[in-house]
């Protein structure tokens, strides 16, 4: 069973709603820390949310949205330790897992569908590091 932390901003508020559920469904134990309604909020705020949920070890995954990926994106990766990774293939969310060990999904939740953002998370939490000649690379991206 996976353990993920979740956050969104308004943007993204409707299709976390979908993947939350989808996850929920396959036997995920899933952290939603907000926002709980569509009302306009800072991605910021959710982004370092879900960062230090993984940071102080609540849970192994996270999952972001916003309209674009990029806010939240940019944000998680502020962390020492966070690898979030903006997705909008399936292809994508395995590589970023495989390669670059991501430990947080970016969706950019207005320029895919809710299908596509299942299968990009399904695909994403199927993957597994590789290791290896990635193993080096990973670890030079903290500072």
């Amino acid at each position: 069973m996976k353990n993920i932390t979740i956050g969104s901003d308004h943007a993204g508020f409707d299709q976390k709603e979908v993947v939350k559920n989808h996850l929920i469904g396959k036997g995920c134990f899933v952290h939603d820390v907000g926002p709980y309604s569509a009302d306009s909020v800072d991605y910021p705020d959710y982004a370092h949310q879900v960062a230090n949920d993984l940071l102080n070890k609540e849970n192994t995954l996270g999952i972001l949205l916003c309209g674009s990926g990029n806010g939240v994106c940019l944000t998680a990766n502020k962390h020492a330790g966070i690898r979030a990774a903006l997705c909008w293939l399936p292809e994508l969310g395995t590589l970023a897992r495989q390669h670059n060990n991501a430990n947080i999904l970016c969706l950019p939740a207005r320029y895919i569908t809710n299908d596509t953002a299942i299968e990009i998370t399904d695909a994403y939490l199927s993957a597994t590091f590789e290791g290896g000649r990635h193993e080096s690379r990973v670890e030079k991206i903290d500072l």
